[in-house]
């Protein structure tokens, strides 16, 4: 038996800050101003320019990761984005309850995103509820998940397996990452915590099937092979990038 001794989760939420960048999460007014809910962001795209920050900040993101990575369709910046809002989500919630025991309330409406900022994805929370645990489900794939893959495939041809697989993909780097602190910190009970989380997460359909139980390589491609000097991933269900079918590019 192992004992587990959580930390309250402060007002701040400065208690996620020691785990690493893609796990804090920040409170109160952004410097820059008012950003967008992810509510209005995943919201149908107002009237505007997609280049406009506010138009459609979920366009804008994906069109400024295309830009950065040189990506050669939209799709894989579509991929790109994505997975790394789904390793920020994962990382803040299942970081929080690993360590501290409590989740914090990442409802699309309290919580504000940056589409112009750099990696990790900048989130701001605007105003700190707790929730507990055995809501962790809920307040990742249900509450945000679903929504962001949603919002994509109503503006981008991107299949929902890919999508899923990033998003399983992203857990179980939250969980590598989370065991490799506990290692070095001497907390072994948070990294068992989050293994145990984890396994929970993955037993929903949504999850299930997008790692190998046995490898945790996933059962489907992010398509970063197509970047310019890119390859396959450490988890890639590819040993090496697969080259395109004839009469293909």
């Amino acid at each position: 038996m192992v004992l587990l001794v959580f930390v309250d989760l402060d007002p701040r939420l400065t208690a996620l800050d020691r785990l690493g960048g893609f796990f804090v999460l920040r409170t109160g007014v952004p410097p820059r101003g008012p950003l967008p809910t992810l509510a209005s962001a995943w919201a149908d795209p107002r009237s505007g320019t997609p280049a406009e920050v506010y138009a459609d900040p979920a366009t804008f993101r994906v069109e400024k990761v295309a830009r950065s990575i040189r990506a050669p369709e939209s799709r894989t910046a579509v991929s790109v984005a994505q997975q790394g809002l789904a390793a920020r989500f994962w990382s803040i919630a299942l970081g929080a309850a690993a360590l501290c025991g409590q989740v914090p309330d990442l409802d699309p409406e309290l919580l504000r995103w940056d589409p112009d900022a750099a990696a990790p994805d900048d989130l701001w929370l605007s105003e700190v509820r707790v929730r507990p645990v055995t809501d962790l489900d809920a307040v990742v794939r249900a509450g945000l998940l679903v929504p962001l893959s949603a919002a994509l495939r109503s503006r981008y041809r991107v299949s929902p397996g890919l999508l899923w697989g990033n998003a399983g993909s992203a857990l179980a780097g939250t969980v590598r990452q989370l065991d490799r602190w506990a290692l070095v910190h001497g907390r072994p009970e948070v990294g068992e915590r989050a293994r145990e989380l984890a396994g929970r997460l993955f037993a929903h359909p949504d999850l299930a099937g997008t790692l190998d139980p046995r490898t945790l390589r996933r059962r489907s491609c992010c398509l970063y092979y197509r970047v310019p000097g890119g390859g396959v991933c450490g988890d890639c269900c590819f040993d090496r990038p697969p080259r395109p079918a004839p009469g293909r590019t």
